[in-house]
């Protein structure tokens, strides 16, 4: 298996509904809760990638371009956008979808640096040891 086909496969994906014990006093979703969805998206597609314990170790400018009301469908998408000797970098977005339409559109987005560690918690190789052909 080639790394960018490992990548394709590592690609994740999360679907939910956005019910208004989500959302803030605007009636849209918090931005903590759409952070948390993002980081765990990314989590599971470095996961998928490199099958090490990891660990979240930045969020890079999260860009919070349209508001997300209650009563929307959200789906976050994360996507292995590098690979370090130590760490991943997971681009993450999250599209909105109204229920009574067609169509989504781009409503946030972020990238995420996680670091494969071992069982002292020090960094370790996130390619070492996965069947990828040069």
């Amino acid at each position: 298996m080639t790394l960018q086909e490992k990548i394709d496969l590592s690609e994740t994906r999360i679907t939910t509904t956005v019910f208004p014990f989500l959302t803030n006093h605007h009636l849209t979703l918090f931005g903590g809760k759409a952070m948390a969805i993002m980081d765990e998206v990314a989590f599971m597609a470095a996961t998928r990638f490199c099958r090490k314990t990891l660990v979240t170790v930045s969020s890079d400018k999260i860009n919070f371009e349209k508001a997300i009301p209650s009563g929307s469908i959200i789906e976050a998408i994360a996507r292995v956008e590098s690979v370090g000797r130590t760490s991943v970098k997971v681009k993450v977005e999250i599209y909105l979808e109204k229920m009574d339409a067609e169509g989504r559109e781009l409503a946030i987005q972020g990238l995420f640096t996680l670091v494969a560690i071992n069982e002292q918690k020090e960094p370790i190789s996130v390619l070492e040891g996965l069947n990828i052909a040069g």
